[in-house]
């Protein structure tokens, strides 16, 4: 007999790989019962008269048989931190189907196509990817969804789908997409592939709870022991299982299916650029953007204009939308909004006096343009204490003020005469110290809010929003934090004294409109002030845009 073919071939690697797995449960469990058996024989053979009095069998059983006790008690103990302990749930958005009864429908209907088992429900996810996830334990609750799954023996597992693929991608697009990831039901159905994935995780949730409590250790010790026999085995049944699901989904949509999968890298791209420069923004300044998939689609608009790569992706936005199976797609995106905010933030679970949402047309005015006052009034703070203490570098210069303008004033000649003048990269260092200490403080500050209870959450737990599971990026160095400032600073000036306005660029983020459109350049010459202390690109350019380099501006 040749070789299997098609999806057989995978789902036989899985299946095989499945019993291994469950292999190495069998074995653990004839190590834990091996002390048991031995101390059983040798009861046995004393009550028959096998084993005589005084012999060396006899002296051993007590041993044998404290052994026994010990092993089974320490096994128990393994198999109850394991049975329950809860696997890591992904945080997702539910979509309970009376709220998208037209996705459940393309969902069933693909599910038919392929010949395999309805998912038990779907979810969102707020970032750009797609998969099966098992959500039968206990402690998860009964799924939510399709009423019929609860009558079998093994649950399918929940359709968890990222939410800018219903935004940006097209009906067909996003059926085209699922059908690979909607087949992993059949192999998932399996028992065998069911009771080694239940095995799996419970040993990976039993390590994670054993960690930092030194009573677990042992427990910890057997799991990571037992994860580390099966994990080749686990991951070959997981590759057998998607090239199973692959090749079951090649006979439905295959050619619109690469297609999708070009709209899938385009998303990613969006998406990842929309949440470092226009989403972060706005978190830091305690606003969540309440229709984030909504903003991908004005990104990947923006992209597809300006890129010639992507040209004629946006043509594709008269066909109907994903999001159009959905009841309330305005109420689902500020949830997978929510959740954004805190997955790539830290942000609290719910709304508060000072974390509240903001919709686009709001943003220039509550992100960018108070992102700005407050970071050029931090700026003239740190100044001012420098300038009280005697900080590095030179003391700041004494310039004759014009009349109305007291000493002092926050104005674009100070920061310049300060940077650019004598001294002047001493006073950036002092600057970029002080400042990455400001910040900081300001962040202690929103934690402790955090844990007294500020935002109506639980008290040190991941879901009061105290630290993201997955940050967008690293903490700014003093230089960035300095030459942020300084931005503010110039811009704060710029629509104070030259007519400029914040505005919003759905690529790059918070940006500075001169006559309605945005004026360039201004990141060159703050960064050749602040590396070679030369100021005169940036005078020229405020000359330019017409700022008034004297004038205060207003900080709040």
């Amino acid at each position: 007999m040749g070789p299997v073919a098609g999806p057989e071939a995978g789902a036989s690697t899985a299946r095989a790989r499945a019993l291994a797995v469950l292999r190495v449960r069998g074995a653990a469990l004839a190590v834990a019962l091996l002390p048991a058996a031995a101390a059983v024989v040798l009861a046995v053979g004393s009550a028959t008269g096998h084993i005589a009095d005084g012999s060396a069998p006899a002296a051993a059983r007590p041993a044998v048989t404290a052994a026994a006790v010990l092993a089974l008690a320490l096994a128990a103990l393994v198999a109850g931190v394991v049975a329950r302990a809860r696997p890591a749930l992904s945080p997702t958005v539910p979509i309970p189907e009376e709220t998208a009864p037209d996705l459940y429908r393309l969902v069933r209907d693909l599910a038919d196509r392929l010949g395999v088992p309805v998912p038990s429900a779907i979810a969102l996810t707020p970032d750009c990817d797609s998969w099966l996830e098992d959500r039968t334990h206990p402690a998860h609750g009964p799924p939510r969804g399709f009423a019929l799954v609860r009558a079998r023996a093994v649950a399918a597992p929940v359709l968890v789908i990222g939410s800018p693929f219903l935004w940006w991608m097209r009906v067909a697009e996003l059926r085209a997409l699922l059908a690979p990831v909607v087949a992993g039901t059949g192999p998932a159905a399996h028992p065998d592939i069911a009771a080694a994935r239940r095995f799996v995780r419970g040993l990976d949730a039993a390590v994670a709870v054993s960690a930092g409590r030194p009573h677990l250790a042992f427990v910890g010790w057997v799991a990571r022991l037992l994860l580390r026999s099966c994990r080749e085995h686990a991951a070959e049944m997981e590759r057998g299982v998607a090239a199973a699901a692959s090749e079951r989904a090649q006979a439905v949509d295959y050619g619109l299916r690469i297609v999708a999968q070009e709209q899938v890298g385009l998303a990613y791209a969006g998406w990842d650029r929309l949440l470092n420069r226009v989403a972060l923004p706005a978190w830091r300044m305690g606003r969540w953007p309440s229709r984030l998939d909504a903003g991908v689609v004005s990104a990947l608009t923006e992209l597809s204009r300006r890129d010639r790569l992507a040209e004629g992706f946006a043509s594709r936005l008269g066909e109907r939308p994903a999001c159009d199976l959905l009841e309330e797609p305005g109420l689902i995106d500020e949830a997978a909004s929510l959740l954004a905010a805190r997955l790539f933030h830290g942000g609290p679970a719910e709304p508060g006096p000072t974390w509240r949402p903001v919709a686009w047309s709001q943003y220039p005015e509550e992100v960018v343009d108070r992102t700005w006052r407050l970071e050029a009034a931090r700026l003239h703070r740190v100044l001012d204490d420098i300038a009280a203490c005697g900080g590095r570098g030179a003391p700041e210069p004494v310039v004759r003020p014009r009349p109305d303008v007291p000493p002092g004033a926050p104005t674009v000649a100070r920061v310049l005469d300060r940077l650019g003048g004598p001294g002047g990269s001493g006073i950036g260092e002092e600057l970029e110290l002080r400042l990455s200490a400001e910040v900081e403080r300001d962040a202690a500050r929103e934690e402790a809010a955090a844990r007294r209870g500020a935002f109506g959450t639980v008290a040190g737990s991941w879901a009061g929003g105290l630290a993201p599971l997955f940050p967008l990026q690293p903490p700014r160095s003093g230089r960035e934090l300095l030459a942020d400032h300084v931005t503010a600073m110039v811009c704060c000036a710029a629509v104070d004294t030259a007519g400029a306005a914040p505005g919003l660029d759905w690529l790059d983020g918070p940006a500075l409109l001169v006559g309605g459109t945005r004026r360039a350049g201004l990141s060159r010459t703050v960064l050749t002030l602040l590396e070679d202390g030369d100021a005169e690109p940036l005078r020229a350019w405020l000359g330019e845009v017409g700022v008034r380099m004297e004038k205060p501006v207003r900080l709040m």
